[in-house]
């Protein structure tokens, strides 16, 4: 009775891991929920169909000017299906230190941004957003998984919500080597 009972317990246990283990594959961008720049809830399904690259973005950062290069790709391929989301984050050197309202003043006067600005998280560390625990684990892809290591950190999301591709802060918006992705992912499933 003991062993069968044993028996019992075991094939639930493994039952259970492997629905989790799914659970977690099966798990895309689009299972979040956000808050836009001006604090309105935004549910990230509404961007299913969509290639998409997910930045965290600071206005006092070395690498800031990456708005201008980000808005002319925005301009380039939003009309194609494509969506920049922009998520500012004061982690590191306390480079994006403004209100949301100052944030948003910012982009749009400095670098006449349009692409879709989210309200300020929290990037990596303590109280990291389920958004980006997701974009750095290993559960979205082992490939670019790992910590975020500065402002600017790319992600390519296909248009079934998948991570494709990381990019670090070097890497600038336009680079050939992001823009032709972002065109192979575009060109998927046309």
């Amino acid at each position: 009775m003991i062993k069968l009972s044993l028996l019992v317990a075991g094939a639930l246990f493994l039952f259970a891991t492997s629905l989790r283990a799914e659970e977690k594959k099966d798990k895309s961008i689009y299972d979040f929920n956000v808050k836009d720049i001006d604090g309105k809830p935004v549910d990230l399904s509404q961007y299913k169909g969509k290639v998409l690259l997910v930045v965290n973005v600071a206005s006092k950062c070395g690498f800031t000017p990456q708005y201008k290069n980000l808005e002319a790709v925005y301009e380039q391929y939003k009309d194609k299906g494509f969506e920049i989301l922009a998520f500012p984050a004061n982690e590191f050197g306390k480079q994006e230190p403004g209100t949301n309202a100052e944030i948003k003043e910012f982009c749009t006067s400095k670098y006449d941004t349009k692409f879709p600005l989210f309200s300020k998280i929290v990037v990596k560390g303590d109280g990291q957003a389920p958004l980006y625990q997701y974009l750095t684990s290993t559960d979205a892809n082992q490939k670019t998984a790992g910590d975020i290591k500065w402002n600017f950190t790319k992600f390519l999301v296909s248009k079934d919500g998948k991570i494709v591709a990381r990019y670090e802060s070097k890497v600038k918006p336009d680079d050939k080597e992001v823009t032709t992705t972002i065109e192979t992912e575009l060109a998927k499933g046309k």
